[in-house]
Parts: structure tokens; C-alpha cells; sequence
């Protein structure tokens, strides 16, 4: 199976690159000299890395570009995330099964419009593939699934918080999610994402994130899966 990895910035494959024998230098090298393409990509024998960027523009653009002139059997979204719902720990794995631009609409006074109700297009996404999809009697991951939320300002305001979270019921929100289900569905490639949970979404206070353990759970789950299916 030819698989591809997404990831918005380095630190988020670490382990994997150092697990796989492809070292942090190598990598940043390749991304200096591809610096105005807006990513990195670093081939692997079993699969290939593609550093895209931080948000969904730069997501999209990469990917989309990419996946133009490659072919893969899956696509993989890893990367970090915020938790609306306190019930999911902090570290936890999951899968996402719904991605929605919360943003995509327009303003009526106090209420707002989807990019649906506006009649322009559709603003969720979903894989194309499932984890259950690629079980075997051996090897079951059992990953909990969620919906998330793609947005270009993290949410750090409780106000606007309430609001989102009324709006969508999202549980977990990130910066690259729906792009990367939207360049998928456009390219016609079978993907899956998965997210760790570094912090919950609330007032912005770093001192209360967990990003090294979100990135560490997150890496033994990637190394482990490519073992088994790369």
C-alpha cells in the first residue's frame, strides 16, 4: 500500500522521522530549499512525508498541488488539536469522522449562515476511509472518533466559544482538518485524519498544554499503523 502522510509542521511527524531513520536535518534542509513552494516533501521507502504548512490555505495548496502529479493507496492527516469536550483527555487519539470550515458563511446580524444555507457549496467533509476499513483479526487500533471543526483563529475567547460550540457541537477543533478532507474529495483519494488532544479549547493558557505527550501518542499510533500497512 503506497500511503502519504500530511502534517502541518515538523514537530508533529518527529518521532516518525526519527523512527524511520529520516533525520530532523535532512528534513529541514529540504524544507529551506522549498521554502516559497509553501511545504517539503521527504520520500521514504514504505511512504512519503508532506510538510505543509500551518491553516487550511497552505493545506490545501500543498496538497492539492501534490497529489496532481502522485498517486497513493491513502492519505493521512496527523496533527495535534483542542478539545471542546472535557470528557476527551488530554493526549487522547482519535479519529475524525465529520470536519466542517466554521467560518464558511456570512454574518446575518446575530445569526449566521452556512456556506449550505447560502446555497454556494458544501462547508463538512468527511474520509473517505475508516480505521474499521483496514482491521485485521491481528491488529485493532480502537481509536474513539469525533467531528471536529477547521478554523483560521483558534478559539481563546469564551464568548466566542459559547457560540461555536452552540452552533456546531463540535468536539475537537483544528487548522487543517476540513482542507485536507476537501483536497482528498477533489483529488478522489482515499484518506483518513487523526488528531491528538494537546489542550482544551478555553482561554488562551499555554501553560496548561500538553503538546510534547499529544505528539508523543500521536507518533506510537503512526508508527505503529505504518508497520503494519505501509
Amino acid at each position: 500500500m503506497r500511503i502519504l502522510v500530511i502534517v502541518a509542521t515538523v514537530e508533529e511527524a518527529s518521532l516518525l522521522i526519527s523512527e524511520f531513520g529520516i533525520t530532523i536535518s535532512e528534513l529541514e534542509e529540504n524544507q529551506k530549499s522549498r521554502l516559497f513552494q509553501f511545504k517539503s516533501e521527504i520520500e521514504h521507502p514504505k511512504f512519503e512525508i508532506l510538510v505543509t504548512g500551518v491553516g487550511m490555505v497552505a493545506t490545501a495548496f500543498a496538497l492539492g498541488k501534490h497529489l496532481a502529479t502522485h498517486q497513493y493507496d491513502l492519505v493521512i492527516n496527523l496533527g495535534i488539536c483542542g478539545s471542546f469536550n472535557r470528557g476527551i483527555a488530554i493526549g487522547d487519539v482519535l479519529e475524525i469522522t465529520e470536519d466542517t470550515f466554521s467560518e464558511l458563511g456570512a454574518e446575518d446580524d446575530g445569526d449566521f449562515l452556512s456556506i449550505e444555507q447560502m446555497g454556494f457549496g458544501e462547508g463538512t467533509f468527511h474520509p473517505t476511509k475508516k480505521l474499521a476499513d483496514l482491521y485485521n483479526l491481528f491488529n485493532t487500533f480502537n481509536l474513539q472518533q469525533a467531528t471536529a471543526i477547521t478554523v483560521n483563529t483558534v478559539h481563546g475567547n469564551q464568548e466566542s466559544i459559547n457560540k461555536v460550540a452552540q452552533r456546531l457541537d463540535a468536539q475537537l477543533e483544528s487548522m487543517e482538518g476540513a482542507a485536507f478532507f476537501y483536497a482528498c474529495k477533489q483529488m478522489n483519494v482515499p484518506c483518513l485524519q487523526i488528531r491528538a488532544v494537546s489542550n482544551y479549547v478555553e482561554k488562551r493558557n499555554r501553560d496548561n498544554w500538553q503538546i510534547g505527550l499529544a505528539i508523543k501518542n500521536l507518533n506510537t499510533f503512526a508508527v505503529e499503523f505504518l508497520k503494519l500497512y505501509a
